[in-house]
């Protein structure tokens, strides 16, 4: 029986050197690796650091001492409220968001009046309807004046609520007016048949859908709905302008159909008193040369964001035209 002797493999030199290459290469690698995960970490530490500071330094010029705003108030100025926007629930021209505002501005003991900077299309009459005499009611509280002034555009219900003021101001080149009252509808039941659709509504109520615009038209529902809220609703709104502008409103006929005017013709109309705008009103009527705005407050942290990056695009402005 023969035994057979395997000797143990020998490496080369050059395998040896190979490996050591491979190791050495491997150990500069994690080095690499962790002095770079090393050096973020640091950085984001101290980008951290720099932006608590930043923002610790913001408050304390936001809580240190009076605002812009706040110092304004001790002075004589004019309260600005803007009636921006389509009036209707739940917009920033809603009743809900308008009134706290008018209330504000007509409370504030050193406003000399009330400015109402209207840019609107209008929207809800019964919206409109609520801060008209929510004006009307601050009015004879605070025996204060309230004037309006119309930039591009105060129409329907955004004229409706203006009415209540003691004066008009507009631009020559704004849009006043629209008196009137709509309701939009569209009628589909001839593309439907052309297109072979049949509308299958069940209802309760013979006018239920009147204003139905995937079946016949309802001519005697159109009716009612037409002298039972649309005219009625009209009405009340003649007589809230009429009973806002007196006698300074023009016998026209075209008046209340719904038509709208220039600034300066809307002078000739009486539903304009002069043009002017928001300058114009505090400098030569109620001769202040300050003016608070007065908005819907948001929560601390939003302020605080807005103003952190309101001043960070400003520094970096300055930074950039410094540089350039």
């Amino acid at each position: 029986m023969s035994e057979h002797y395997n000797p143990e493999p020998k490496h080369s030199p050059s395998t040896d050197n190979h490996n050591l290459e491979r190791l050495t290469h491997l150990a500069e690698t994690y080095l690499k690796q962790d002095r770079w995960s090393r050096r973020w970490t640091n950085f984001l530490k101290i980008a951290a650091i720099a932006y608590l500071i930043f923002a610790i330094i913001l408050m304390s010029e936001q809580f240190g001492g009076l605002t812009e705003a706040e110092l304004i108030a001790t002075k004589p100025h004019a309260a600005i409220v803007n009636l921006e926007g389509t009036i209707m629930p739940g917009n920033d021209a809603s009743a809900d968001k308008m009134i706290p505002l008018l209330q504000a501005a007509f409370k504030d003991k050193n406003a000399k009046g009330v400015i109402i900077k209207a840019n609107s299309p209008g929207g809800s009459p019964v919206q409109s309807a609520l801060i008209n005499n929510e004006i009307t009611r601050l009015k004879t509280k605070y025996k204060k004046p309230v004037y309006a002034v119309v930039e591009d555009m105060c129409a329907s219900g955004c004229y409706y609520i203006i009415s209540a003021v003691d004066k008009i101001y507009a631009n020559q080149g704004s849009i006043v007016g629209s008196i009137g009252v709509r309701m939009d509808s569209f009628g589909f039941t001839g593309l439907m048949d052309k297109l072979g659709i049949e509308n299958r509504s069940m209802t309760a109520g013979k006018h239920k859908t009147f204003i139905n615009p995937f079946g016949p038209k309802d001519e005697e529902g159109r009716a009612f709905f037409r002298k039972h809220v649309l005219e009625r609703t009209h009405q009340q709104f003649i007589e809230t302008v009429k009973k806002g502008r007196g006698d300074r409103l023009k016998d026209d006929p075209n008046l209340f159909t719904g038509l709208v005017w220039l600034g300066d013709e809307g002078i000739e109309m009486g539903l304009v008193d002069h043009l002017g705008d928001v300058g114009y009103v505090m400098r030569d009527v109620l001769k202040v040369k300050n003016a608070r705005t007065f908005e819907e407050q948001k929560p601390l942290i939003e302020q605080l964001m807005g103003t952190m990056g309101e001043t960070t695009a400003s520094k970096l402005s300055l930074l950039l035209k410094t540089l350039n």
